[in-house]
């Protein structure tokens, strides 16, 4: 039986928008598999890791009867790179073995049955559904994924607060160490949620997001249960485990009144930053910062005491500090962001610095400081 045949860029499209959940080592082997669903010439492409499902719909020929199989992801799509875009390829089915099959190339795969498949539970309490452009959203977790703390054992801090108020749309992330923040205004009322959103969801979005408006007026349509979220964009269906806990109150950790603040150049402060991280060492990634009237001065060294200086002129007219960072999370702030300028404010040599941009007020980005 053939189950599609068509160019392999068509099949391959559909096969990594969904892929990118799939682990290549997991307890379960099925789950290294893509569930495919055929109904006449649709295919339906689902992966699952048990916590996050993701589902799309392609039109690839193929013989009109129905039919379901799992076969594996990524031995799939590594096939399919090295086959040229404009190749018609054809998937036969025949007793429990795939045959892909392009030019004079054939590749024969085992494949499980569908119904092993373990396809994530939906819940029955979904929200109102409500629309986000999907640019905005794209944009906002551009600004805040690099703060996410990694394999935290707080698993709240191992993703992203989401919330939503108003017409304000506002997303955080912070590994106790930093915290980012970004805020966009939206054009309608959306209803009143906070929710943490995991890291591989997050990371997922990032990568399937468009940042165009698109044909499909480049909207993503989001549902929320108590421990469920459901977002539908660009022919795709997304649905995730919500993280559990209680996120740290974002509003207390922003610092108010700082007196010192400097205004410079983003691209130059982060040449500075990464000449001067190539002398730190690896495990102490540690810069001093010296800020005196019209100069910023930048410093670092290691344990075979090798130095790095850099000099920069600022307006600045506040009182001279010392303050000690980690270099990465400098550096990761303002590689993330595309604006001209930015706005650092200091009080002391033991307080939080806070990081924003002139021209984007929903912008704050603040960074605990380190001794040094």
């Amino acid at each position: 039986m053939i189950v599609l045949k068509a160019p392999q860029e068509k099949l391959l499209g559909a096969l990594q928008a969904v892929s990118g959940i799939v682990e290549r080592r997991h307890t379960l082997p099925i789950l290294a598999n893509v569930l495919l669903r055929k109904n006449g010439s649709q295919v339906e492409f689902t992966t699952s890791d048990l916590e996050i499902q993701v589902r799309t719909n392609a039109e690839l020929g193929g013989d009109g009867a129905s039919f379901a199989t799992t076969v594996g992801a990524r031995k799939l799509i590594d096939i399919l790179r090295t086959l040229p875009p404009d190749q018609v390829v054809s998937l036969s089915a025949n007793q429990s073995k795939l045959t892909l099959q392009g030019g004079k190339s054939r590749f024969t795969l085992q494949s499980l049955p569908a119904d092993d498949f373990p396809l994530v539970s939906e819940s029955v309490d979904f929200g109102p559904s409500f629309g986000v452009p999907q640019k905005t959203l794209k944009n906002l977790i551009n600004q805040v994924h690099f703060a996410m703390a990694v394999h935290d054992i707080r698993y709240y801090l191992n993703g992203i607060l989401f919330v939503a108020e108003g017409k304000t749309l506002t997303l955080v992330a912070t590994d106790g160490h930093r915290l980012a923040l970004a805020q966009a205004t939206l054009d309608n009322d959306i209803p009143k949620q906070e929710v943490i959103l995991p890291r591989k969801t997050v990371l997922e979005l990032q990568r399937l997001l468009k940042d165009d408006d698109g044909e499909d007026g480049g909207t993503i349509e989001m549902r929320f249960a108590s421990n469920q979220a459901k977002f539908s964009f660009s022919g795709m269906e997304f649905v995730t485990k919500l993280v559990e806990g209680k996120f740290p109150d974002y509003n207390r950790v922003i610092p108010k009144g700082h007196k010192n603040h400097v205004t410079l150049g983003r691209a130059p402060l982060l040449a500075s930053l990464q000449r001067a991280a190539i002398l730190t060492s690896e495990k102490f990634k540690g810069v001093r910062l010296n800020l005196e009237p019209g100069t910023l001065r930048i410093a670092s060294s290691n344990a075979e005491q090798e130095e790095a200086k850099e000099e920069l002129e600022i307006d600045y007219a506040g009182d001279a500090i010392e303050i000690g960072f980690n270099v990465t999370y400098l550096m990761d702030a303002l590689a993330n962001m595309g604006q001209e300028m930015v706005k650092i404010e200091l009080q002391d040599t033991n307080s939080s610095a806070l990081i924003t941009v002139p021209e984007q007020a929903g912008f704050k980005y603040v960074v605990m400081p380190m001794r040094i």
